[in-house]
């Protein structure tokens, strides 16, 4: 599926070559849940969205990191891919995260825009600038064999 010019304008670093859209929009879920494998809500840690109970409702970096350790992840120390864990990365503007993205088994990466498609970029940079922010952390867990 081929990806929106108009994504540029919000991406600038985005490859319109490589990028490749991966469903069609949709608010049901959002990118924080997408990396956790939850298509069927939107996390984020305002009243309206979904978080994870006894971890606290606030837009830090340490809090979504809590968020995703229910989920089996850990930070880690870089986003090079290894066959025994799989990865995610949050972007963040300050202490404040703005998008996650998930590794697939090449080493590129999958994203969820906001309510906009899911897209497979080569790299992380394609996504950082003025929308996102800047890579923050890497969070590891086991891999599955699925």
């Amino acid at each position: 599926m081929a990806i929106r010019e108009n994504l540029r304008r919000v991406f600038p670093n985005l490859s319109l070559e490589t990028a490749v859209k991966k469903s069609e929009p949709t608010p049901e879920y959002n990118c924080i849940a997408f990396v956790v494998e939850d298509e069927t809500q939107c996390w984020w840690p305002n009243e309206d969205g979904y978080w994870p109970e006894g971890i606290a409702r606030e837009e830090t970096v340490d809090a979504f990191v809590a968020a995703f350790a229910t989920k089996g992840y850990s930070v880690c120390d870089s986003g090079t891919s290894e066959a025994n864990l799989q990865k995610i990365v949050l972007y963040a503007e300050g202490n404040v995260p703005t998008h996650a993205a998930r590794q697939v088994r090449n080493g590129s990466w999958i994203s969820k825009l906001g309510t906009l498609e899911d897209i497979q970029h080569e790299t992380l940079r394609e996504l950082e600038g003025a929308a996102y922010g800047q890579v923050i952390c890497f969070l590891g867990r086991p891999a599955t064999t699925a």
